[in-house]
């Protein structure tokens, strides 16, 4: 009875260290996972929505971590010299949107590349270039160019078609 304790608590340490190194692969911070949208894993998250900003996303992960929640993207790609500006904006709009749906705001979120993880500091200045930057979004999308075509089927599978005043068909 005393090999099979021995052996239990053994497979117990084995299991907690293979999870402590999985979890570091990743580059997921300390904390408990409470929100996983991966690939492959299962059942799909419901998306972050939040209608001030009329923003949605679904960051990869949240962590919970004491009080705070950090949000976590995980990227493909080997990691560039500094994180591209883009991915940034990304995380920052992640951080946006836990604020808004769980009334905590993230002190940083993380880019996790193939090679290296990024905490990016969620600060009110990228949180007002966030906004700006969504602003500038939504006034691009009232100022369409002109149509630059004859092709009904080019109209057909355009992602403005159902604002565009300019349809053929």
């Amino acid at each position: 009875m005393l090999w099979i304790a021995g052996f239990l608590l053994l497979a117990g340490l084995v299991l907690i260290w293979v999870s402590h190194r999985r979890r570091t692969a990743a580059g997921l911070p300390p904390g408990r996972v409470i929100y996983i949208d991966t690939t492959g894993l299962g059942r799909l998250e419901q998306a972050l929505y939040d209608p001030h900003t009329d923003l949605t996303g679904r960051p990869d992960y949240l962590v919970r971590k004491g009080g705070t929640i950090i949000p976590v993207e995980v990227k493909s790609g080997r990691a560039p010299a500094v994180p591209y500006p883009s991915h940034v904006h990304q995380i920052a709009a992640y951080c946006l949107l836990v604020e808004a749906t769980q009334g905590v705001r993230p002190p940083y979120g993380v880019i996790r590349y193939a090679n290296r993880a990024y905490a990016v500091d969620y600060t009110p200045a990228l949180k007002e270039g966030l906004l700006e930057t969504l602003a500038e979004m939504r006034r691009a999308e009232r100022h369409l160019p002109d149509r630059s075509h004859d092709s009904p089927a080019r109209c057909r599978a355009c992602g403005y078609r159902e604002v565009c005043d300019q349809p053929l068909d």
